[in-house]
Order: structure tokens, then C-alpha cells, then sequence
């Protein structure tokens, strides 16, 4: 009954401590700076959250199990052999913790090993999510070959180190027992000289044995289950890793924007991805209520730099961004990107129906005003013709949806609540040109008396934008509106008849 209801224990306390950990890890995940999820590999920090933690309760229950039992064992035996002869008892309790010299000291050289073995497996899992991820990629391009050995090679590294971890742990369950077996022969030796000598009984040296056995049988069974142990331990230190990292603590604010106008103003900033390598260089800019400004410029010069810094995905190295007059510094992070909504180049749908993606940033929101939401963003005509129209359950994988179509929800999500501050990174990139003339209506519509950034290479979709900041090695190069740049024929205006040359 006893042994039933500590396994009942052990399974409550395990599983119970192994969802806050996934819980937590979770939470953590969400308040992750940006920077830390572009660093690290997606495949290993999936690893942490979902494979550590599978390993650690593992090792949990067995430790837990084996703690319990152990502690009791040695706490009763050591009591009777007290009482028999306190002179053995007590050279029994000088030998034993040599077992757990032992055990450390392979313990120590064995952790390492299960921390290789760990990185290893979080490294297997992100190089396959990559591959799922870009399979049509691998194809068109006949990479499978490369992939494979890239594979073998990385499976072949967690063999290694899987094989070294179990070997060295292995040899500590040994190794205990010898040094427990010389226990078990000194109390032999000793209390047979005792005997002889008439200090003790041949009864009392027979039960003396029993329990000198029993006292040293917990520290073989820990011993035997280091392996799980060691496991257990470097899968619990890479979770922690994760939850002692750094979080989106470069907007620590708290107040609260009651009304945002839309004044934006950028003061000497400077930012680098690289600490090596500047991108940013003293820029200033002064954004007026209510305009729509296109920034433009060629690849890697700072344009979606600007937009994630505004956001306060990034933080800056110097420098301030003011809105309204406030360094967003010190606006709490939840009012600061409440009151600006941007849509990427790259879409993303949850796997939800069709209304619930458009509803993602309005979850209030009425079916009327999804549907109407939805036609602004040209999508209706053909949600309407998926099997169950707006309830029509999609996702970002094999759903049967163009690049286009996941473009156009993800511009129904702006349409359905717009707020004072716009950006559009790219927006209408997948659209082809006929819908595209469309949204860009639509889009003139809600940007009516709200600040508006509009990143785009496609020089012809910004010409009615009130200021056009030219961008260049992540300086402001040129600024004005389409005609007074093309005035001037310095960069923009290489930049857009490039575009149209021949």
C-alpha cells in the first residue's frame, strides 16, 4: 500500500512540476526579445520547451522513487545496526560515503558528455524543422544528397556522444558495489574478530550483515540510475537556460498613451545588429500627424531596421524614438503596439478557421465586421469559395492557399481594427498587379488621417506618399515627395528609373 501511494505521489509531483516548467518556458517564449529568437536556432529552443522537459520528468520520477526509498532504507538500517554494535555501525558509516566519492567524481566527468549529448539532439531537431520547413527549396534545387550526409553527420555526433554519456555512467553502478562489497567484508572481518572474542553473538553478527547490506543497497540503486540522473540534470539546465534569458525588457514603461496622434521623431539614432558593424548611423527624422511616408532604398540599408525599432523589437543603441512627444521608453509595450499595426512581407496564419485569422487582432469582433474587413482586403470572393467559407479551418502549411491569399487575410487583420499608426513592410509584394491597384485603393482609404510607413522596392506604389525618405547604408540620403526627388536626379531618381530601364 505504501509503495502504491508513493508512486501515486511521485507521478502527481513529477507531472504536476513538469507542466509549470512547460508553462513557464512557454510564457518565457513570448516575452523573448526578438533578438533572442533570431539568434537562436527555432528547431533547438522547440527541443528545450518539448523534448528536455520529456527527459527531465523521466529522470524525475526515477530520482524521486529511488530518493524516498533510499533516505528511509538508510535512515531504519542505520538505527538497528546502532543498536546491535555501535563500533561497526560506525565503521559502516565511515566506508559508505566513499561510494559517493565515487559516484561524483564520474558524475562530473559524465555531465559534460549529456551536455554534448543535449545540444546535439536540440541541433538534429532544428537542422529537421529547417528542412520541413524549406523542403521545396531542397528539391528544386537537388539538395537532397547534401541534406543527408549534413544528417548522418549530425545523428552520428549524438550517437558518439549518447554512447560516451551511457559508458562512463555505466561504470559508477560497478564501482559502488566494490566499494560496498568491502563494507560488507570489513563488517565480516570485524565482527567475526568480535566473536571470537565473545562481543557479540553469532546472531547478532548474521543480522549485523543483513542490515550492513540493506544500509549499502540504496547507493548501489542510486548509482544505477545515474545515467537518467545526469540526463535529467542537463535537460533541466538547458530549460533553465531558456527561462533565465534576457526578456523584452527594452520597453519598460508604464504609461499609458490615452489618444496616439501620430507624431513620430527619430533623435540621432544610431543601431547595429553587429556591435561591429554600425547600420544606423544619426538618424533624424520628423514624422508629422496624419502623412503617409515611403522609405525606400536598396537591399540592406535599414528600411525594416527602422520599422522593428519603431516597435521596439530592437532596442536602440543611442539615441531616442519619441511618439507624441514620449520616448518610447517609456510606454508599456502592450499601449505601444496596441496603437500601430503593421502588416509583413512574410505572412503567418495560425491554424484557425478564416475568421478567427482576420478577427486575430480584434477577437471581439462581429461576423459583419470580419466580412466587411474582408472585402476591403479583396479576400471575400474567394474565401467565400473555400468548403466552408469563412469557417473554413486554414493553416500556414498545405492548406491549399496561394502566397497571395495568406497575404490578403493578413491585410484583413489591418483593415478590421485600424489604428493611429500604420505600417505596411512590403504589404502587397505577393498580390499580383490587377489586385494589387485594388488594395492599393483600399489602402489610400484607411490611411486617411493616420501616420503611415510604406516599405516597398516597387517605386510606383509610393509616388502619392507625402514624404519619401531615401535610404542608403543606413543613412537618409534624399527626402521629399516623388517629384521634388525626381527633381533633384540624385539617387531616387536612379534608384526608380532602374526599375523601368529598357
Amino acid at each position: 500500500c505504501f509503495q502504491w501511494i508513493m508512486g501515486l505521489c511521485n507521478n502527481k509531483i513529477t507531472y504536476q512540476v513538469v507542466k509549470r516548467m512547460r508553462e513557464d518556458a512557454f510564457d518565457k517564449l513570448l516575452k523573448l526579445p526578438i533578438k533572442y529568437i533570431d539568434s537562436h536556432m527555432h528547431g533547438d529552443v522547440v527541443s528545450r520547451i518539448i523534448n528536455d522537459i520529456d527527459q527531465f520528468s523521466d529522470g524525475l520520477l526515477m530520482g524521486f522513487s529511488q530518493l524516498f526509498t533510499s533516505i528511509f532504507t538508510i535512515i531504519v538500517t542505520l538505527i538497528f545496526m546502532l543498536i546491535v554494535n555501535y563500533k561497526i555501525a560506525f565503521v559502516v558509516v565511515v566506508i559508505t560515503p566513499l561510494s559517493l566519492l565515487v559516484a561524483s567524481f564520474i558524475a562530473k566527468k559524465t555531465y559534460m558528455m549529456f551536455r554534448k549529448q543535449g545540444a546535439t539532439r536540440g541541433e538534429l531537431t532544428s537542422f529537421i524543422n529547417e528542412m520541413i520547413d524549406n523542403q521545396k527549396v531542397v528539391k528544386a534545387f537537388g539538395h537532397e544528397k547534401e541534406n543527408q550526409e549534413r544528417f548522418n553527420q549530425i545523428n552520428q555526433e549524438l550517437k558518439i556522444s549518447s554512447l560516451k554519456a551511457t559508458f562512463f555512467s555505466s561504470i559508477t553502478n560497478p564501482s559502488t558495489r566494490f566499494i560496498n562489497g568491502l563494507v560488507y567484508t570489513s563488517v565480516g572481518i570485524l565482527g567475526g574478530i568480535i566473536v571470537i572474542y565473545n562481543g557479540m553473538s553469532i546472531g547478532q553478527l548474521s543480522s549485523f550483515l543483513i542490515y550492513a547490506n540493506q544500509y549499502t543497497k540504496p547507493f548501489n540503486e542510486l548509482s544505477s540510475v545515474i545515467a537518467e540522473l545526469q540526463n535529467a540534470l542537463v535537460c533541466a539546465g538547458r530549460v533553465y537556460d531558456l527561462l533565465a534569458a534576457s526578456e523584452d525588457d527594452n520597453l519598460l514603461g508604464k504609461a499609458e498613451l490615452p489618444k496616439i496622434e501620430g507624431i513620430v521623431e527619430f533623435k540621432h539614432v544610431e543601431f547595429s545588429y553587429d556591435k561591429d558593424t554600425t547600420l544606423i548611423k544619426d538618424l533624424n527624422i520628423n514624422i508629422k500627424k496624419g502623412i503617409k511616408v515611403a522609405i525606400v532604398g536598396p537591399t540592406g540599408c535599414g528600411k525594416s531596421t527602422i520599422i522593428n525599432l519603431l516597435l521596439g523589437f530592437y532596442q536602440v543603441d543611442k539615441g531616442i524614438i519619441e511618439i507624441d512627444g514620449y520616448d518610447i521608453n517609456h510606454i508599456s509595450v502592450e499601449n505601444l503596439r496596441k496603437n500601430i499595426k503593421m502588416v509583413l512581407q512574410e505572412t503567418w496564419i495560425k491554424t484557425a478557421s478564416v475568421a478567427d485569422n482576420i478577427a486575430y487582432g480584434k477577437p471581439q469582433a462581429t461576423r459583419e465586421e470580419i466580412i466587411q474587413a474582408a472585402k476591403l482586403a479583396h479576400a471575400h470572393s474567394f474565401i467565400i469559395k473555400l468548403s466552408k467559407g469563412y469557417d473554413t479551418i486554414i493553416s500556414d502549411e498545405g492548406d491549399g492557399l496561394s502566397q497571395g491569399q495568406k497575404q490578403l487575410i493578413s491585410i484583413g487583420r489591418l483593415m478590421l481594427d485600424l489604428p493611429p499608426i500604420l505600417i505596411l513592410d512590403e504589404a502587397t509584394s505577393s498580390i499580383d498587379s490587377r489586385t494589387e491597384l485594388k488594395i492599393q485603393h483600399a489602402f489610400s482609404l484607411m490611411m486617411e488621417g493616420r501616420t503611415s510607413f510604406i516599405v516597398a522596392h516597387r517605386l510606383s506604389t509610393i509616388k502619392e506618399a507625402d514624404l519619401i525618405l531615401v535610404m542608403d547604408k543606413g543613412s537618409i540620403v534624399e527626402q521629399g515627395t516623388h517629384n521634388e526627388l525626381m527633381a533633384k536626379k540624385g539617387f531616387y531618381s536612379n534608384l526608380y528609373h532602374s526599375q523601368f530601364a529598357g
